[in-house]
C-alpha cells in the first residue's frame, strides 16, 4: 500500500511529551508534542517542531524556558485535555487536573507523577514559513523515581512512556514493551584488526 509522504506519521510512532511554559503574564501552560527528539548523543541538545501559532512557541521566545514531561501511559487523558485549543489566558494545569512540580533550575514547573522532566533553556529557533524547530539546552534532567533501574534507566514495565502512531481519523496512543534484547554500545563497532 502506498502512501503519501506526509503520512509519514502513520507507521512512525512518536514519542508524546507535555511541554510546560509559562506566560509572561504568569499563566501556566502544557501542551502534548510528538514532534521532539535529542540531538545526537552524548550532547545536551533536544529539538522539537512547532506551528508558528502555538501558545507553547509564543511562551518559549517570550521566556526562553521550558519543561519537557515524559508522560506515563496512564495520564493519557490529562493529555488530550492539554491538547484542546485553549485560549493563552486559561491555566492548562488547572483544566486537567495536573499538579505542578517546582523546577531546580527554570521557572516553568514541570508535572508531578511523569516519569521524567527535562529543564530546559531555548539555545536558537530556526524559522519557516509555517513552522519553527527550536533548539533547547537541556539544564536539569531527573527521573522519577518510580519508574527509574538503580543504575538510572527507565523501567519500561513500570513507567510505560505514552507514544503515539497517527492514522487518518486521529491517533492511536500506546507505549513501548521490552522486545527483551539488550545491545551494548560496543555492539555497533567494528574491531578491525
Amino acid at each position: 500500500m502506498k502512501l503519501p509522504p506526509h503520512s509519514r506519521e502513520n507507521v512512525l510512532p512518536l514519542p508524546v511529551v507535555l511541554i510546560s511554559t509559562i506566560s509572561k503574564a504568569g499563566i501556566q501552560n502544557a501542551a502534548p508534542w510528538g514532534n521532539i527528539t535529542p540531538i545526537l548523543r552524548p550532547l545536551d541538545e533536544i529539538l522539537l517542531a512547532s506551528w508558528l501559532r502555538r501558545d507553547t512557541l509564543d511562551n518559549i521566545r517570550e521566556t526562553g524556558e521550558f519543561v519537557v514531561n515524559v508522560p506515563p501511559a496512564t495520564m493519557v487523558e490529562e493529555v488530550m485535555i492539554c491538547a484542546r485549543n485553549f485560549p493563552p489566558e486559561i491555566d492548562e494545569f488547572e483544566e486537567a487536573g495536573l499538579t505542578p512540580r517546582p523546577s531546580t533550575v527554570v521557572a516553568p514547573p514541570g508535572i508531578e507523577g511523569s516519569v521524567a522532566w527535562m529543564e530546559c533553556r531555548l539555545v536558537e529557533e530556526i524559522t519557516r514559513e509555517m513552522y519553527a524547530l527550536v533548539i533547547g539546552s537541556v539544564v536539569h534532567l531527573e527521573v522519577n523515581d518510580r519508574y527509574a533501574t538503580d543504575g538510572g534507566d527507565m523501567d519500561f514495565g513500570a513507567a510505560r512512556p505514552l507514544c503515539m502512531v497517527c492514522s487518518n481519523d486521529g491517533i492511536r496512543f500506546a507505549y513501548p514493551v521490552d522486545a527483551e534484547r539488550f545491545a551494548s554500545y560496543s555492539e555497533m563497532f567494528v574491531r578491525r584488526s
